[in-house]
């Protein structure tokens, strides 16, 4: 083969690989509780897959084998203990007047995913996608041993057959099965005592109401407001902090005190993220006037016509960046 048809062969296995991106970075994202870390798997499963793809026989589909080497790649990231947790799943809430304790690693926390890195263009995937996508599900998934976990994801949220599971994991179909009651048992442990909140759709004209009128109220530090629109049961977290706040009354005295320096915020709308609703929050700077600083990734979860979950991510220098956030907003002149 002369080198510009080979170079035309690789350009088109290439493009192909890139037809998947998305799917196995969301993949990635639920068994790895990163987004980061789910794009670098991404971009070992390609390197992999185009050094081994002369040995590719196309006895599985193209996706289906994408999917093997994504999966070995994420077992590879998972050898050791450590799991990626929510607030809620390390302790108990804090009263409203608790001080901020020492930040933990990044590590240890699951992270927000831009809706652009998970879903595809098609409306229809993206509203199946959304609520294995959720922080809550993510975080549970946690609970389970890295292999359960592939097992879980693969036939119940990308729904492979139990063989084709088993090819991908070079173990039994009978293996398959037994490991995904034991992962289904887990998870409903788990799950019992997780938020769960409603899928979002942006054309569900009561939700986009829901939304508004929570940047409405938090924009303008309306505490009667905001409560007004909480859930009795609402938590509040800030990961990298272990803290957490639940109720609306407990939300609106920790946000005049120990939160009070989010008064004045703007909210700057994002495309979303995990299927959520999200905004890239900016806090007044404490050195300029009219100037307003990096202070979080915020996302909502929503339950019937309340707010059941506020997540304020907090490591800005890593997620502003990965949702394409501006370093400061600055007031017209």
């Amino acid at each position: 083969m002369s080198e510009k048809a080979s170079g035309v062969v690789s350009d088109e296995v290439l493009r192909s690989f890139e037809g998947h991106r998305r799917e196995l970075c969301a993949y990635a994202y639920r068994m790895l509780g990163s987004s980061f870390e789910a794009e670098d798997a991404v971009q070992e499963t390609f390197t992999r897959a185009w050094k081994s793809y002369s040995s590719f026989e196309g006895r599985a589909s193209l996706r289906s084998w994408l999917y093997k080497i994504a999966t070995n790649v994420c077992l590879d990231m998972l050898d050791g203990p450590q799991r990626r947790a929510r607030p809620m799943d390390l302790n108990g809430p804090s009263t409203p007047d608790s001080s901020l304790p020492a930040p933990e690693p990044d590590y240890v926390w699951v992270e927000p995913i831009p809706n652009a890195l998970a879903f595809g263009a098609d409306p229809a995937e993206a509203a199946g996608a959304k609520d294995s996508l959720r922080l809550a599900f993510v975080a549970a998934v946690q609970h389970l041993p890295a292999s359960q976990r592939a097992i879980l994801i693969m036939r119940e949220v990308l729904r492979f057959s139990a063989g084709e599971t088993a090819d991908m994991l070079n173990v039994s179909p009978a293996s398959v099965n037994s490991a995904l009651q034991r992962a289904r048992a887990t998870m409903s442990k788990v799950q019992e005592t997780s938020t769960v909140s409603d899928a979002f759709d942006e054309n569900n004209a009561q939700q986009r109401k829901l939304v508004d009128d929570f940047v409405k109220a938090f924009e303008a530090y309306d505490m009667g407001a905001l409560t007004e629109l909480l859930k009795a049961d609402v938590a509040l977290s800030m990961p990298p902090f272990s803290l957490w706040v639940s109720g609306p009354e407990n939300i609106a005295a920790f946000m005049l005190g120990t939160g009070h320096a989010c008064r004045d915020s703007r909210m700057v709308p994002l495309a979303g993220a995990n299927g959520l609703p999200a905004f890239g929050h900016y806090k007044p700077s404490d050195s300029e006037a009219g100037v307003w600083v990096p202070w979080s990734i915020t996302t909502l979860e929503l339950d019937g016509d309340r707010i059941s979950g506020l997540t304020f991510f907090l490591d800005t220098e890593k997620l502003f960046p990965l949702f394409g956030l501006a370093p400061e907003l600055r007031e017209a002149r």
